[in-house]
């Protein structure tokens, strides 16, 4: 799926593009987070920690989607869109699971016309 000196290129890349952005060097969540934010398409406001936590879910939801993982299924009444896992992901190490989560981040944002 990926080379790995390729994909942490790539992750810096996206990392410094974001840092210019919003002035700070983002982690993996503040990434998550932000993705959650685009894909609930409210803007930027307070969230609650539970709401933060949902974000987070859909943003994972939404980047596996891109390879088959998850299917987005309805929006509910109040926006928050709502995902249903389609297959398994396959099992994977703690760094492997991090480098599959990274190369769903970066192509999200290569297929994205928001950032």
């Amino acid at each position: 799926m990926f080379d790995s000196d390729n994909l942490e290129h790539n992750w810096t890349q996206l990392r410094a593009m974001l840092m210019k952005q919003f002035g700070k060097k983002p982690d993996m969540n503040a990434i998550l987070f932000l993705i959650g934010i685009q894909e609930l398409g409210k803007g930027i406001r307070e969230f609650t920690k539970e709401e933060k936590q949902d974000l987070m879910h859909i943003a994972t939801c939404k980047v596996f989607s891109i390879s088959g993982y998850y299917e987005l299924t309805s929006t509910d009444e109040e926006g928050w869109p709502h995902y249903r896992a389609v297959k398994t992901i396959p099992f994977a190490n703690l760094r492997e699971q991090e480098n599959m989560l990274k190369w769903h981040v970066i192509e999200y944002f290569n297929r994205s016309e928001e950032f």
